[in-house]
């Protein structure tokens, strides 16, 4: 048996060589997108997963594994020319590790290469650290960020740990839920892809979004993040969904002129000023906080640093307003790139049994499917309106490296010993990140 889960890890090490392909014209256009490089991704994503579905599922993953990577090299790609170049390249980072933690979250691996491969992705109008692209899958349940070379070795340097604390959790972590890494290579220029499962619901809109690291030392938006739309009152409830739909679009062409964002991320200073509060129940709580104190210390002793819990909060009330619009937008969207397909990924992505509550029961406003919204919590009873919150730490790929120490020199000669930056090390922001989460909670 352990000669042939060698044998296995040694045949994926062995597509680091790179591998020239040839294609005839194609009759249907596949992997549409207006943008190449997605159109790319689109076309790894298929022939990765369709390859991995030829590979045994090994008892046990070997040390190679987790240095292995799979290329390929495309030259004269005919077919869907005009969206796709020519010649590319696209490699993706040890593709049976992140198999098995896709197997691990509960993710099947058709479900996944449909989600990223029917239709193109949607660019997202967030922006990460350092100003990083977003992408979501067109269902919304994925997450595409476009990353460094650093965040690529960073993330090679902590996955065989990642690995292991996802084996012990069960996939009960906060953490992001690292699904696949690649690398594109278009007209010679190379661009890092990381996928995570979506913190936010493929259903239920986010009406307000927070980024909380747990410092008070210039954390809050932005005036141009923040959006000032006209002002219109508070409408009645009998009149509701009409100046609902009013005030939306004149949000959105106030947001277009001024560039700011129609869901700017609020920080820090902006929850403590608004009076914020996460209202949840006892039981949801002490999960929560379990969960969140097993993965800042994970996170501590990896020496990573600068992560940040993301808030998203659902309304209830207003989802339930805005509920019809939305189901028309998605509707229309659903249909925009999948009539053109190959057999594979036509129509919609199938649903496992774990993705749906009671498949004979459409849900509710504020309802949810655990297995999908895994990073979501309901608010109590007893909460000032009903909501549902959706919350995960982002952004851990910084190590406490040298460039952070003298940040951390700097910023304290700069605001004083005292005050509350976010440049610290891991030890001290694991603990000051764990201690503000938990006076926001009620």
């Amino acid at each position: 048996m352990a000669s042939g889960v060698a044998s296995l890890a040694s045949s994926i090490a062995s597509k680091t060589k790179t591998k020239k392909k040839h294609f005839m014209p194609q009759k249907k256009k596949l992997f549409r997108s207006s943008d190449p490089l997605l159109s790319v991704l689109m076309w790894g994503v298929h022939h990765s997963i369709n390859n991995l579905s030829h590979i045994q599922i090994p008892v046990m993953l070997m040390p190679d594994d987790f240095k292995a990577n799979s290329k390929i090299k495309v030259d004269n790609h005919l077919f869907n020319k005009e969206n796709m170049p020519s010649h590319f390249k696209f490699k993706e980072y040890c593709p049976l590790v992140f198999r098995n933690l896709r197997e691990r979250f509960s993710i099947d691996d058709q479900e996944y290469q449909n989600s990223l491969t029917r239709s193109a992705p949607i660019p997202s109008d967030a922006q990460g650290r350092s100003g990083a692209r977003f992408h979501t899958s067109y269902n919304k349940k994925y997450v595409i960020k476009i990353i460094t070379s650093e965040d690529v070795a960073e993330m090679h340097n902590i996955l065989k740990k990642y690995h292991q604390y996802i084996v012990e959790c069960h996939g009960n972590t906060l953490l992001p839920q690292f699904l696949g890494m690649y690398r594109l290579t278009v007209d010679g220029d190379e661009t890092y892809m990381i996928v995570t499962r979506n913190v936010f619901s493929p259903r239920l809109p986010v009406h307000k979004k927070y980024d909380l690291k747990g410092s008070t030392v210039s954390r809050e938006a932005s005036d141009k993040e923040k959006p000032r739309p006209p002002e219109d009152g508070a409408p009645a409830k009998s009149r509701m969904s009409q100046k609902l739909q009013t005030i939306r679009i004149a949000t959105r062409f106030y947001c277009a002129i001024r560039h700011t964002k129609e869901l700017p991320t609020y920080k820090d200073n902006d929850f403590i000023n608004d009076g914020q509060k996460i209202y949840i129940d006892e039981e949801n709580k002490k999960m929560f906080l379990e969960k969140l104190k097993n993965d800042v210390e994970f996170l501590a002793q990896l020496k990573l640093m600068d992560y940040s819990l993301l808030v998203g909060l659902h309304d209830v009330e207003r989802g339930e307003q805005e509920q019809p619009e939305e189901e028309i937008e998605d509707n229309e969207g659903g249909e925009e790139e999948g009539a053109e397909s190959d057999g594979g990924v036509t129509g919609s992505p199938p649903e496992s049994p774990s993705n749906t509550l009671d498949s004979n029961r459409p849900l509710g406003p504020g309802e949810f499917d655990p297995s999908v919204d895994v990073y979501a919590i309901r608010s109590h009873e007893n909460a000032p309106k009903k909501e549902v919150y959706f919350m995960a730490v982002i952004d851990i790929l910084t190590p406490y490296d040298a460039k952070k120490k003298a940040a951390h020199a700097a910023k304290t000669v700069k605001h004083g010993a005292g005050a509350e930056i976010s440049t610290v090390n891991p030890e001290q922001y694991s603990k000051r990140f764990y201690d503000f989460i938990t006076t926001i909670l009620s």
